[in-house]
């Protein structure tokens, strides 16, 4: 333990030894194939389904180009991400780490942010998934769920039947284990991948040059707004570092798996684009909920294959619930060991080795908010909480180079401390394209949470705890 004021940092070896404390245990069981699965689970979802569409309508034909800039602009923060969760295996990922580097009250305010971000996401994805299952089911069977079960109330309906299932669904697959959650998420990655590469191959047996001019039409510019609206469908890599805990190889696997699961799906992510090219102009994709389904309609004239790509976007996207509803417990869980919320829900189940207390309770709240609320902009909370995160993260790296230069870690961040900076140079040039709005109700989130840390967190704090303690005892 260090300092004791608001800005206490944790010791990275008190962190690492309280992982193997009685009752709050987490369950060793991963490997680098479950967690990279874990990466492309929670990356490859709406995006690349959805958002191909309206890059391409801004950028045309040179929206590949945006995919590989968004990709740019997230390695920076991935490498970051990488020598932290190798270097700290510990629940907690971004919250941990600046914990560690940045002190006790910053690493409130990121975890308070994540709690928002993944919570939020976690009921946005849910509510996307019931719309996606409607659709699926309207293209494959020519049926569809009745408003009254499948929206919110200001929407139309009277609850959001679908969302409320997919969220129970996941909660009780997550208080089963973590391995059986990473077999689930394994075979859903595969699915989807294997529609992909459908996708794919039809694409490219229909291929044509006509598409692609002109190939830039608004230039540069037209590239980098397209690249500002895709990065976010790489948003998830991050999610991975979540699992350090139970990683059974964290400083040799974790590293793997972030660099891992962002460098697959980026790979999909462009030939995806230029497959859909090949056979779609960008005019024809950029107005479509389904951009790819309409390139093969109206590209490939193949109708018939909207149902598999309805398919793969229902599979998609119960893989992302999955991952980051996972994130979103092993973040929650180490707050609530560290004291900063109540400890009690850190308690782990001894037959499953899961937090199933906390896992219940946040499934729960999660459901009647995806099943009465409808989200709206406030899902753009998601983008700016992420891109906070990518900045302490990139700093963290920087500050621990510095104030533990003998630490082990496992992997490095190459020229650093230019790299982490560039990550930190990216973040804020997209989070300072993010609505005003947006960023009234990201300091609303922080003022309420630093009113609780200020009520019970300060008080409850294990650094502080611990402090008071040695200061009796000397003073005995």
């Amino acid at each position: 333990m260090a300092r004791s004021g608001l800005f206490a940092i944790r010791d990275v070896g008190s962190l690492i030894h309280e992982t193997a404390e009685e009752g709050t245990e987490l369950k060793k069981a991963v490997g680098v194939t479950q967690l990279t699965a874990m990466g492309v689970g929670a990356i490859i979802g709406t995006g690349i389904f959805v958002v191909i569409g309206k890059g391409s309508g801004i950028a045309g034909p040179a929206v590949i180009l945006s995919f590989i800039l968004a990709a740019v602009a997230c390695v920076f923060s991935a490498l970051s991400y990488a020598e932290l969760a190798s270097s700290i295996p510990v629940s907690g990922s971004a919250y941990t780490y600046t914990y560690a580097t940045l002190g006790e009250i910053v690493a409130w305010i990121i975890g308070w942010d994540l709690i928002l971000e993944y919570g939020v996401s976690v009921a946005g994805i849910a509510i996307g998934w019931g719309g996606n299952l409607n659709a699926f089911l309207d293209s494959a069977f020519g049926v569809a769920l009745p408003d009254a079960i499948a929206k919110s109330p200001e929407d139309g309906g009277v609850i959001n039947l679908p969302a409320v299932f997919i969220v129970l669904a996941i909660t009780l697959l997550l208080i089963r284990g973590v391995t059986e959650s990473a077999r689930v998420n394994l075979v859903m990655v595969v699915v989807k991948l294997v529609v992909l590469i459908f996708f794919l191959v039809v694409a490219f047996a229909n291929f044509g040059t006509g598409n692609f001019h002109p190939f830039a039409p608004d230039g540069a510019d037209g590239v980098t707004a397209a690249a500002a609206i895709i990065f976010f469908a790489y948003i998830g890599f991050d999610a991975v570092s979540t699992g350090s805990e139970e990683a059974r190889n964290p400083a040799r696997d974790l590293p793997w798996a972030i660099i891992g699961s962002l460098a697959i799906c980026t790979l999909f992510y462009v030939l995806t684009a230029v497959g859909a090219l090949g056979i779609a102009s960008p005019d024809q994709m950029k107005d479509s909920d389904a951009p790819l389904a309409a390139a093969l309609d109206q590209g490939a004239g193949m109708s018939w294959a909207a149902g598999i790509l309805a398919l793969g976007a229902v599979v998609a996207i119960t893989s992302v619930v999955l991952v980051i509803f996972y994130g979103q417990t092993r973040i929650f869980f180490a707050m609530c060991r560290d004291g900063l919320l109540p400890r009690r829900m850190a308690k782990v189940n001894p037959r499953y080795g899961t937090p199933a207390r906390l896992t219940i309770t946040l499934g729960v709240l999660i459901a009647i908010l995806a099943a009465l609320v409808p989200l709206g902009t406030i899902v753009e909370l998601v983008n700016i909480g992420t891109l906070f995160a990518f900045v302490l993260v990139n700093i963290g790296v920087i500050i621990l180079r510095r104030t533990k230069p003998d630490m082990p870690r496992p992997y490095r961040v190459p020229w650093s401390p230019v790299l982490p900076l560039l990550g930190v140079a990216f973040a804020i040039y997209l989070m300072s394209d993010l609505p005003f709005d947006t960023w009234i109700r990201f300091v609303v989130w922080l003022a309420v949470g630093l009113i609780i840390y200020a009520a019970y967190g300060y008080r409850h704090s294990r650094v502080r705890l611990a402090a008071t303690s040695s200061e009796e005892g000397q003073d005995s």
